[in-house]
């Protein structure tokens, strides 16, 4: 059978599942009789897209865009110069979109080089439509989960990049997981040269009244919980030795089942609260004489 006399049940490359309702799924695989078999499992639920070489893919997902498919089968032994796991990487690269292989090969030296395109799931042949099912279906969920994540997380980090105090997060143990560019500003070190490291050797703080180290941020915080202030009238000695007067407040960071899986630091600099404290002591002593 050719490519030309099998035509499969397919939906057009600009409709999206947010406009019929279906999920796409693009078939790859250079074997026709393999595509049709996907097709007759899967074309009552999903629109199905064939394509018969990974070039091929590539160049449909290139002409779909933005309305690309919800989740690609491909099959890692395809030949025409392009195998499945090399179509794979350059989609892992270039789109984010779930990827699961369907293949009869488990060599290691093949599945060595497929892990490395992180798909989101192996169907060995010969299966059991349901067991195609699942594994599709595990896929788009677990790629949902994955990206609700991810966008949480662009959230948090765009909030606390913008805040407009100085933050600071670690682990649970104290190293460095996290630092805004206010931080960076103050302290004069950059996020990716303290990320790892322990809070203590970055961000150390001494008590203006007596010249000594203030509590460690984190263990405070772990005895306490949220805090404010670690000292009298406490200084921030930066990576260049200069002081500045800072207020400072250390708090939780909590996950399930109110664990503690981080600290955060947030802390300002109040330089011209104390020049402004000291103006109107200044003032009112000259009054009184």
């Amino acid at each position: 059978m050719t490519n030309n006399e099998f035509e499969p049940v397919t939906c057009p490359l600009g409709v999206n599942m947010a406009e019929n309702g279906r999920t796409k799924i693009l078939v790859v695989d250079d074997e026709p009789d393999n595509v049709e078999l996907l097709t007759a499992y899967l074309s009552y639920d999903y629109d199905i897209i064939p394509a018969y070489s990974g070039r091929e893919a590539l160049k449909i997902l290139e002409n779909s865009q933005p309305n690309l498919p919800d989740l690609v089968l491909m099959d890692i032994m395809l030949k025409d110069g392009m195998d499945g796991v090399e179509a794979a990487n350059h989609i892992h690269i270039n789109y984010e979109i779930p990827l699961v292989y369907i293949t009869a090969y488990a060599d290691d030296t093949i599945m060595q080089r497929a892990k490395l395109t992180e798909p989101f799931g192996y169907i060995l042949k010969p299966f059991e439509e349901s067991e195609l099912r699942t594994n599709i279906e595990i896929a788009l969920y677990k790629h949902e989960m994955e990206s609700k994540l991810k966008e949480s997380q662009k959230w948090l980090t765009a909030i606390l990049n913008n805040t407009g105090d100085a933050m600071i997060a670690t682990d649970q143990d104290g190293y460095i997981k996290f630092m805004n560019p206010f931080a960076e500003a103050l302290t004069g070190w950059k996020q990716d040269d303290v990320l790892g490291k322990p809070l203590k050797d970055i961000f150390y703080v001494e008590s203006e009244d007596t010249g000594k180290a203030a509590e460690d941020p984190v263990e405070k915080v772990i005895r306490e919980g949220m805090f404010y202030g670690l000292a009298s009238q406490t200084l921030l000695v930066t990576k260049t030795n200069t002081r500045i007067p800072v207020d400072i407040i250390g708090s939780p960071i909590k996950g399930e089942n109110d664990k503690l899986i981080g600290i955060l630091i947030s802390f300002c600099d109040i330089s011209d609260r104390k020049r402004i404290e000291n103006l109107i002591y200044k003032n009112s002593t000259f009054t009184e004489h």
